[in-house]
């Protein structure tokens, strides 16, 4: 049963890996409806994923699911704050307060500033990468793993 959770969990990375990236415009965008669709194909497996990836446990994923609006917003403070190097809480924070502006603009608040490799990072939607899909655990900080 565990073995086949951990297919189903390199399943949805490699699905959300292979997602053709737009123009740098479009491309965060198009990438986060993707994100959106993935969730709601399978809430469950998207969560474990991100628990995976991101190196958090279940009920800090859970506790983002409460207070986020959709499951790409808690995937991008996740990535932003791993990213950013900052809590993910205080990316939560930063996002109640400029929700209506953007990520490009959170981002930039959190650091991340525009033109940087980490900045087009961000925009163009990748997901971290490592060698046991658990992020990019030994150069951009555990801070964002709240």
């Amino acid at each position: 049963m565990r073995a086949t959770r951990w297919i189903g969990q390199v399943a949805v990375l490699a699905a959300l890996l292979s997602f053709p990236v737009m123009s740098m415009a479009s491309g965060l965008e198009s990438f986060l409806d993707h994100v959106e669709l993935r969730a709601g194909a399978d809430i469950g497996s998207f969560k474990a994923d991100l628990t995976l990836t991101f190196g958090v446990s279940d009920s800090k994923v859970n506790a983002l699911f409460e207070v986020m609006p959709k499951a790409s917003d808690v995937y991008m403070c996740l990535r932003v704050g791993e990213i950013a190097r900052q809590p993910v809480d205080r990316v939560v924070e930063e996002h109640r307060r400029h929700s209506g502006q953007g990520w490009g603009v959170i981002a930039k608040n959190l650091g991340i500033q525009p033109g940087s490799a980490e900045f087009h990072e961000l925009k163009a939607g990748r997901l971290p990468s490592g060698e046991s899909g658990k992020g990019n655990k030994g150069g951009k900080g555990g801070k964002g793993r709240g």
